[in-house]
C-alpha cells in the first residue's frame, strides 16, 4: 500500500497507527529505503515551543537554511509548504512520525494540519503524505474518525498489528534463533507478538534465560517497559492503569457495572473513552455474549506482556533467576493453561482457517452460565464460542498439555453435560459442536468420536 502510493496520480494521505513497539516506524523506514524528502518526529512531553524549534532545525537540515524562527503552526506547514514547493519534479515523500505528541495543549496543531492538506496539499498531483504515532486512541479520534476538517480525507489507513506465532517463527529464523513451536509459544505468552520484544531475543540462549534477563534483571531492557509503555501511550496514564489493575484480576472479564463496582469509577464518558482507547490499543477487547444485553458488555485484557507483569513481575522481588526456578511448578503451569486460552484468542483466523469456516461471518466470545440451585443445574463456563452464521454454534475448549490429551470418559460426560446446558439456556436452533483446541494434539481413544474437530499449536502457526 506504501509502495503503491508512489504510483498513483493524485497526492496520497496514508496514515499508520497502531501500539508502542510494533514496527510503524520501522515498516515506513524499510518500504522508503530511509530516503524521505522531509521527515520528522515529534517529541514527547515537550513544549510547542521547543517542538517549533526541532522543525525548523528540521527544515535546515533537509537543505532550507534560510527557514525563519517559527511562532505557531501555521508558520511551520508554511514554510513546509514552501520548502515541498522548491524540490524537484516527481513525487516527494513527507513523513510526519508521533504525531500525537505534536498535538500539545493549545497549540493548533490539528487545524493547521488540516489546513495544510486540505488547502494545499491535495490539491497537488505530487505528494505521498504519511502520519504515524504510537498513540493509537489520539490517531483513530483525531485522525480516522476526525469529525471536522480531516473527514474522509485519508486515502489509506494501516492499523499495523503485533505478530502472530507464524510470523514470530519467521522472524526468528531470519535471525538464526533455533526454537521449537511450544518454546515459541512460552515466548508468545510472555511477550505478544510485539516485533520489538522479539528482537532482544539473542541466539543460542533459552527462552527462559533470556525472560530472566529481559524482565527480571534490573538492568533488562524490558524491566520498566510496562510503565513506559503506558507513559508513552497516554497523557494521564493512571486512570488506564486503574482499569487494567481491575481486569488482570478477573481473567475472564468485566463487565462495566462490575468496573464500577470494583474500582470505584464513576458512571460517566470518562471511563467510556478509556474503555474505548484501551480497546484501539489493542490492550482489551470488548465482546457480548448471546442471551445478555448490550449493557452487559464484557470487557477483557489480552495484551500478553501486561498480563505477564501483574502475574509475575508487579510487587515482588526476584532473584536473577526467578523465571528459570519458576519452570515445572503448579504456579508456572497454571499460568500456561491461562496464557494458551489468551494465545489462542490472538488466532482466531488460524482457528477459524483449521474448521474451514474462514470465509464464514462469526462471533466469537466467552461464555458462562452461573447455574440453578432450584433445578440442580451446575453453572458451565466456555472458553471460547464461535458463533457462526452458517447454523453451527462451536463450543472450544481449549487445553495446554505438553502431550497429547486424552479425553477421559469423566470428562467426554462433562463435555457432552456442557453442550446441552448451552443449548437449553440459550434456546438455539443451531447445531451445537464442541471442539478441542490443545497445543498437542488428542488421544485417539473411544471418546474422541464425541469431538467435531480438533485444532493444534500448530494449526496456530499458519500464516494467513
Amino acid at each position: 500500500m506504501l509502495r503503491s502510493a508512489l504510483t498513483e496520480e493524485y497526492s496520497q494521505f496514508i496514515a499508520v497507527y497502531g501500539r508502542r513497539r510494533v514496527g510503524k516506524t520501522f515498516l515506513i523506514r524499510e518500504t522508503f529505503d530511509y530516503s524521505f524528502d522531509f521527515q520528522f518526529t515529534g517529541a514527547a512531553k515537550t513544549s510547542s515551543r521547543k517542538q517549533l524549534v526541532r522543525f525548523r532545525n528540521a527544515l535546515k537540515e533537509h537543505g532550507q537554511n534560510d527557514t525563519p524562527e517559527l511562532t505557531n503552526w501555521g508558520d511551520a506547514f508554511g514554510e513546509l509548504k514552501r520548502f515541498i514547493s522548491g524540490l524537484s519534479y516527481g513525487k516527494k515523500v513527507i513523513f510526519l512520525d508521533e504525531l500525537p505528541w505534536m498535538d500539545t495543549p493549545r497549540s493548533g496543531f490539528l487545524s493547521e494540519l488540516e489546513a495544510f492538506w486540505n488547502g494545499w496539499a491535495s490539491a497537488r498531483k505530487d505528494l505521498v503524505f504519511i502520519v504515524c504515532g504510537s498513540s493509537t486512541s489520539w490517531m483513530v479520534k483525531k485522525i480516522i474518525k476526525n469529525k471536522g476538517g480531516l473527514h474522509n480525507r485519508l486515502n489509506h489507513r494501516i492499523a499495523l498489528k503485533p505478530f502472530t506465532l507464524g510470523l514470530c517463527e519467521q522472524f526468528c529464523a531470519s535471525r538464526g534463533i533455533q526454537l521449537t513451536r511450544r518454546q515459541i509459544l512460552e515466548a508468545y505468552m510472555v511477550f505478544g507478538g510485539v516485533p520489538y520484544y522479539w528482537s532482544l531475543l539473542r541466539r543460542g540462549v533459552s527462552i527462559s534465560q533470556e525472560i530472566d534477563r529481559l524482565i527480571f534483571a534490573e538492568d533488562g531492557e524490558l524491566h520498566d517497559e510496562f510503565e513506559m509503555l503506558y507513559a508513552s501511550l497516554f497523557s494521564r496514564p493512571q486512570n488506564y492503569i486503574k482499569v487494567i489493575e481491575q481486569l488482570a484480576q478477573k481473567r475472564k472479564g468485566l463487565t462495566r457495572l462490575e468496573l464500577i463496582a470494583y474500582g470505584g469509577f464513576d458512571d460517566n464518558g470518562a471511563l467510556s473513552e478509556i474503555l474505548d482507547d484501551l480497546e484501539w490499543c489493542g490492550f482489551i477487547r470488548s465482546y457480548n455474549m448471546v442471551g445478555y444485553a448490550e449493557k452487559m458488555k464484557i470487557y477483557q485484557l489480552l495484551d500478553h506482556f501486561t498480563l505477564f507483569y501483574y502475574d509475575f513481575v508487579k510487587g515482588t522481588r526476584h532473584g536473577s533467576n526467578y523465571w528459570t526456578s519458576l519452570l515445572g511448578t503448579p504456579r508456572y503451569n497454571t499460568w500456561c493453561g491461562l496464557a494458551f486460552e489468551r494465545a489462542c484468542l490472538w488466532h482466531i483466523d488460524q482457528i477459524k482457517d483449521k474448521l474451514g469456516i474462514s470465509g464464514i461471518a462469526t462471533c466469537e466470545y466467552a461464555w458462562k452460565y452461573a447455574g440453578d440451585k432450584k433445578s440442580g443445574i451446575k453453572g458451565i463456563q466456555i472458553d471460547l464460542l464461535i458463533d457462526r452464521s452458517d447454523g453451527i454454534v462451536d463450543l472450544c475448549e481449549i487445553k495446554d498439555y505438553m502431550d497429547p490429551f486424552p479425553i477421559s470418559a469423566e470428562y467426554a460426560l462433562e463435555l457432552d453435560r456442557r453442550r446441552r446446558v448451552y443449548a437449553d439456556v440459550t434456546k438455539t436452533k443451531r447445531a451445537v459442536h464442541t471442539i478441542m483446541i490443545t497445543s498437542e494434539g488428542l488421544v485417539n481413544n473411544n471418546q474422541w468420536k464425541q469431538i467435531q474437530n480438533e485444532v493444534t499449536l500448530n494449526d496456530l502457526f499458519k500464516t494467513l
